[in-house]
């Protein structure tokens, strides 16, 4: 009998150890944001649903632009985003940022393609090869929606990192009497620009990679990748210059195709405090990571209705379901760095 109380005894005491291994972000509360384009949420609730299985207090995300959520992360605001996209995002950090900010991990590496897309019917009725052609008479009448005697291009609402490299481009290549640029609410925009084409009309976008309006626009089927007139790379973009022209891009005019958009890496950006203080949250984040394809579907769920937070989360569980064992090893990574 005193050897078995002994057992029980000693149970009782390694219990709560083995609870703490299981869950070493208890008690810890946790800031993240997340982007402002939609297509970026699914990869931030999966994040934050691998911290809450540590044991964190994980708080509802804070939705920022980019510029206002890299200040914010270099202050100790906030802990960390899914949804940094390099070299894109780095003029729109804050000086010296990187002495309280550190990239980790790979969600998608180079898998962030950026380009403009045109309707496939209306690049083989006028041979539009590039962005140049849009400064031709029957070019402009054709994509324009407005009346304004310009084509109507699809293109960032303000604050998003390409924002900047669509006006680097129209200043660049001359095409700022010739191109309109459409910056409003980008799945409203781009629902519209999906209405008409089915319609018959035209369709003139700047899209990226993952991106639910590649599956419902297919690339080489509905609409092309269309060609910058020549690579005139922004400050930004310049220590990567080569990956802005790309080889074997599935729906391209041409190939190779100079996008004028350096193949981004998507990565998760957090604070180095919390890092240092939370080794199973950086190991979690360093080991993170989903194949495109992952992403476009649910994204594509997302635009067909499925857009509530209560939807998100249940495509997150569906996922989680579908490769629990792959999700199973990154938290045990992530409990064996906090050892």
């Amino acid at each position: 009998m005193k050897r078995i109380l002994l057992v029980l005894l000693m149970l009782a005491l390694t219990m709560p150890a083995l609870a703490d291994q299981q869950k070493p972000g208890k008690g810890i509360k946790v800031q993240p944001a997340r982007a402002t384009w939609n297509t970026g949420y699914f990869q931030e609730a999966l994040v934050r649903a691998g911290l809450k299985e540590l044991g964190y207090n994980v708080k509802k995300p804070k939705e920022l632009q980019n510029p206002l959520f890299y200040q914010a992360l270099a202050l100790g605001d906030l802990d960390y985003w899914t949804n940094g996209w390099f070299p894109v995002h780095d003029g729109q950090m804050p000086k010296n940022f990187y002495e309280k900010g550190e990239k980790v991990g790979y969600v998608v590496k180079a898998g962030g393609l950026q380009g403009y897309m045109v309707s496939k019917k209306e690049v083989e009725k006028y041979n539009i090869q590039s962005l140049a052609d849009f400064n031709r008479p029957e070019v402009k009448e054709a994509f324009d929606a407005n009346g304004d005697g310009k084509a109507d291009l699809t293109a960032c609402p303000a604050g998003w990192g390409c924002e900047a490299t669509i006006a680097h481009h129209m200043k660049a290549y001359g095409l700022g009497d010739d191109i309109n640029l459409i910056k409003a609410s980008y799945s409203a925009s781009m629902a519209d620009v999906l209405a008409r084409y089915k319609s018959g009309e035209p369709a003139f976008f700047y899209t990226w990679a993952p991106n639910w309006t590649i599956f419902k626009l297919k690339p080489g089927e509905d609409v092309v990748w269309m060609n910058v007139p020549e690579i005139k790379p922004t400050e930004a973009q310049m220590p990567q210059v080569d990956r802005l022209t790309m080889s074997g891009v599935t729906g391209a005019v041409s190939d190779p195709i100079k996008l004028g958009f350096v193949a981004a890496d998507i990565q998760i950006v957090a604070n180095k405090e919390f890092l240092a203080a939370n080794p199973a949250a950086k190991a979690f984040f360093k080991v993170f990571t989903l194949p495109l394809g992952d992403i476009n579907e649910q994204n594509t769920k997302m635009q067909e209705g499925e857009k509530s937070q209560k939807d998100i989360e249940r495509h997150v569980k569906e996922w989680i379901a579908k490769h629990q064992e792959k999700w199973n090893g990154w938290l045990e990574v992530a409990r064996k760095a906090a050892l």
